[in-house]
């Protein structure tokens, strides 16, 4: 588009083409050739590769064909930019002769595409390790052609006497400087003597709870609490200054009406509360069951599950899916895919980023969220909310991760439903440490009764087995 006739400060307008999205890459280089520039970044299938995982940083090798060239590292951002092509044109006023002559200048805009997202290399580039090896005359002799193995060689090409050249085994974690304050060591007045070794003294291997207030009960303990601790309650009405948090309070009160033990993952299912806002909300209703056949499960106050024949469809049950070449299947093979891999690892070289926003007390208390805003863009009601999938199992369906808590009752499976909610399945006595099921089945079962089989259709097959009526 022309902007010949626009004067200076004119606004002009431009067709923008949103169909054409495109990414930027600040190159810290002048690129003289783009088919000698794109191998650093690792091709076209390398830039692809690491634009299609936003968690991936893009690297960029200035010796892409050195095996040993340590890159320099860019990092994702979201942009909203434009993409302009200008062209500069010059005219010359052949009828006016003379050095009062001015030129004719146009420019030509063109817009090509929008920039959703840039790549910006905001880190030092590390040292450098050449294999290169210094004679005594100060000359440097490249060692490349003896130290790499381009092509099938003989037995000689590995008793050759070289100069000794180890790259170091790992770089710099940061590529960015920080500031690092040095503080002299502790100095002791005259006299003084290292406490005793006790358990007070020593620094455990995991942090101290936080004090979220809840009461935590093992299973061998003699009485259940009837009530929060005060420090729960005051927390808890010190937020609840929202109408919305009163509505979910009594939420969440009507589902321990219905179900006296419930899991984390289930209330998130039920009932759409902020996170942080139901690590304060859970303590004020029920208590925290740590070991047993009710660990990891909220239990509403007053509830004893082990004076209670009815509470066994509310046990845990540990359901994993096998995964190794002895069970017939490989892991690429796995239906259900895992949320970690040593295969994605990538080295800890990041830059130091922007930490999240934090959520304050004063968001809890207005309902917001750690953008701090209210959510519009999603109804309140299913703003936080779950699938049922993380808590209910149904025949048929995989879970979605390769190892689930399960309650009983949540085992949608017709055997199970059938049996163990008969009336003469109840009455049982419950043992120290025991189940009102009976036992696992895989302690009574040899070896071989774990089958390879294909996870897609029998994902619940070793669960099940736990469940089978007592024979005795």
């Amino acid at each position: 588009m022309a902007a010949a006739d626009a004067g200076p400060g004119t606004a002009v307008p431009v067709d923008l083409r949103r169909e054409r999205r495109m990414v930027c890459v600040e190159y810290p280089g002048v690129v003289r050739d783009v088919s000698k520039m794109l191998p650093t970044l690792g091709g076209e299938e390398g830039v692809s590769r690491i634009y299609a995982d936003p968690t991936k940083r893009l690297e960029l090798y200035f010796r892409p064909k050195d095996p040993y060239c340590h890159p320099v590292c860019a990092n994702r951002f979201s942009t909203s930019s434009l993409l302009l092509r200008i062209r500069r044109k010059t005219k010359r006023q052949r009828a006016v002769p003379g050095p009062g002559a001015h030129p004719e200048v146009t420019f030509d805009i063109e817009m090509l595409g929008i920039i959703s997202t840039i790549y910006k290399f905001q880190g030092m580039s590390d040292f450098q390790y050449l294999a290169v090896h210094t004679e005594a005359g100060g000359r440097c002799v490249s060692m490349y052609d003896k130290v790499l193995m381009l092509k099938p060689e003989k037995e000689s090409f590995f008793h050759q006497e070289l100069p000794l050249y180890i790259p170091p085994p790992i770089f710099s974690r940061l590529d960015t400087p920080v500031d690092y304050f040095y503080r002299p060591e502790t100095q002791h007045r005259e006299g003084y003597n290292n406490p005793p070794v006790s358990g007070e003294n020593l620094i455990g291997l995991s942090r101290a709870r936080r004090p979220h207030n809840a009461i935590f009960v093992n299973f061998e303990e003699d009485e259940v609490p009837v009530r929060p601790l005060e420090a729960a309650v005051q927390t808890w009405r010190r937020i609840s200054t929202n109408p919305v948090d009163r509505k979910v309070e009594e939420e969440l009160r009507k589902l321990f009406e219905i179900r006296p033990i419930w899991s984390r993952n289930a209330v998130k299912a039920n009932i759409s509360v902020h996170p942080d806002k139901l690590k304060v909300l859970l303590p004020f209703v029920a208590y925290y069951m740590i070991t047993g056949p009710w660990r990891s499960l909220w239990i509403r106050y007053g509830y004893d599950p082990r004076k209670n024949p009815d509470a066994k469809i509310y046990q845990v049950l540990d359901f994993r899916i096998r995964c190794g070449m002895k069970y017939g299947y490989a892991p690429s093979d796995m239906p259900v895919k895992a949320k970690r891999s040593t295969y994605n690892y990538s080295l800890p070289i990041t830059v130091k980023k922007m930490p999240s926003q934090l959520v304050t007390m004063h968001d809890l208390k207005q309902g917001l969220g750690p953008s701090g805003t209210g959510g519009t863009r999603k109804s309140t009601s299913n703003k936080y909310k779950l699938k049922d999938s993380v808590y209910v199992f149904r025949e048929g369906a995989l879970p979605p991760y390769r190892q689930m808590f399960y309650q009983l009752c949540d085992l949608n499976v017709e055997e199970y439903v059938t049996e163990n909610h008969s009336p003469q399945r109840r009455g049982r006595e419950l043992l120290h440490g025991a189940r009102w099921l009976v036992p696992p089945q895989d302690q009574r079962q040899p070896e071989g009764h774990h089958v390879p089989h294909d996870p897609a259709d029998h994902p619940l097959q070793e669960a099940c087995s736990l469940l089978q009526p007592d024979q005795g």
